[in-house]
């Protein structure tokens, strides 16, 4: 029997835990940590929804060449837009029932309904031969496959820690998402490079999506083996819990996430092609090289400093990366507004989450999670078309004042943020220390 004794210890009670979380995951045994903490974060179970999210995004990656697909069949960007918005509608309707039935149903079956979603509308993708009604159902079952998916994995993962960690956790699980972004769109621009013709190239793309999507419900599934679900004794629909539990001015950074996530993962492949800029590798390699850093680095941060700041930092980040795009004339030009934006989106994602569903009870918190991550894709659906039609107006296409617009509504949203809830205290912090008093003066490790 190891015993460790925080007040011969020089250090913090979360360096202790991480410390006794790392041994025991070394020595290949079980930890007991203190409290409600008891059980590590770091488990088995941690790192197989670390694999299962870098395989669904590095999927999702595949598909950031989805507006080359539009333009090989003959549409605009404003159709590109309006496909991006319908699709993004979609995942905006599951939302309004997915929390609902989260917190009645538990996150096993809606999370592997997800992932069938993903793989059917990557199918219908590879299927379409020009712009019709079967390239708006293909977008609008793969965006509410990848919304379903994605809710579910921030649902799971909160309620496997204690509520002072919740924002640490979604920082180190979401720290595989930024290496999937890396994976994806490099492989995306081997695809785009190659001689292959263009029919074939979005076969490899969308089809290496669907079967990263079979690997994720095979991940899926063994996470939550054995899982047992106790709904809550009433379930009210999300509108109701909404109104009841708003989380304020933070809704609005979800919105502009939203809109920045669309410039990125839509617009920025047509701005490289029509600026003969030969691929986007660079700019995600980047931007998630960065953030997967900083993401590691700051994951204590709200606790340290909370998450208002955390939150203001980020959206100066986003806001600078926006006015550095229009300077881009070479590949690797994309590194500086890369750094930029994903310092803005390490720090943004896991505090917006944590916060947005903090005035959500434990029994709501899939509802929560599901309008928090509702709100970034109102946001890609509220200016992906007005962001296609900026594009559209102007002669050349419009990419620099499109940036210019994104930065000027991130601007406006940290003056917003910066005049109401970030005046309001962060209780994160006080939740650590509360919780931390029932602490006891010394931790037994089986080993």
């Amino acid at each position: 029997m190891l015993i460790v004794r925080p007040d011969l210890f020089p250090a913090t009670e979360t360096d202790i835990v991480d410390g006794i979380e790392f041994f025991s995951y070394l020595m290949n045994t079980p930890a007991v940590v203190p409290s409600t903490s008891e059980g590590t974060i770091y488990n088995r179970i941690f790192w197989l929804a670390y694999l299962a999210n870098l395989s669904l995004v590095t999927g999702n990656a595949l598909t950031f060449r989805f507006a080359e697909l539009v333009a090989y069949l003959g549409g605009t960007e404003r159709i590109a837009g309006q496909l991006i918005s319908a699709g993004v509608a979609a995942a905006i309707g599951i939302r309004l029932i997915l929390g609902q039935a989260l917190d009645r149903y538990g996150v096993r079956k809606l999370w592997i309904f997800g992932g069938v979603q993903v793989i059917c509308g990557s199918l219908i993708f590879i299927s379409c031969r020009d712009i019709s009604w079967l390239l708006y159902a293909g977008r609008l079952m793969f965006s509410s496959g990848i919304a379903c998916a994605f809710t579910c994995s921030m649902v799971h993962i909160q309620n496997q820690v204690p509520i002072y960690r919740r924002t640490e956790v979604i920082a180190s699980l979401g720290s595989s998402g930024f290496l999937g972004m890396v994976i994806g769109s490099q492989i995306g621009d081997v695809i785009f490079r190659s001689s292959l013709q263009p029919e074939v190239q979005f076969y490899y793309l969308f089809g290496g999506t669907a079967c990263l999507a079979f690997l994720y419900i095979g991940l899926v599934t063994a996470i939550t083996h054995g899982t047992n679900h106790i709904p809550p004794p009433e379930t009210p629909s999300s509108w109701k819990l909404l109104t009841r539990y708003w989380p304020g001015s933070v809704m609005y950074v979800a919105l502009i996430m939203g809109m920045n996530l669309t410039v990125l993962t839509v617009f920025l492949t047509r701005f490289a092609t029509q600026h003969g800029i030969k691929g986007i590798g660079t700019f995600f390699a980047g931007y998630a090289s960065f953030a997967f850093v900083m993401r590691i680095v700051t994951r204590h941060m709200s606790r340290t400093s909370g998450r208002h700041k955390m939150i203001l930092l980020g959206l100066t980040g986003l806001c600078t990366g926006q006015l550095m795009f229009p300077f881009v004339t070479q590949e690797w030009h994309f590194l500086f507004p890369a750094i930029a934006s994903g310092f803005g989106h390490a720090l943004l994602f896991p505090a917006v989450v944590s916060l947005g569903t903090a005035s959500f009870p434990l029994a709501y918190r899939g509802t929560g999670t599901t309008l928090v991550l509702g709100f970034l894709d109102v946001g890609s659906a509220l200016f992906a078309p007005i962001l296609g039609g900026i594009i559209d107006y102007f002669h050349p296409p419009g990419f620099s004042q499109m940036f210019l617009f994104t930065a000027g509504f991130t601007l406006a949203v940290i003056i917003i943020y910066t005049l109401t809830s970030a005046r309001t205290p962060d209780n994160e912090h006080q939740d650590f220390a509360t919780e931390n008093k029932s602490v006891a003066p010394e931790y037994k490790i089986s080993v």
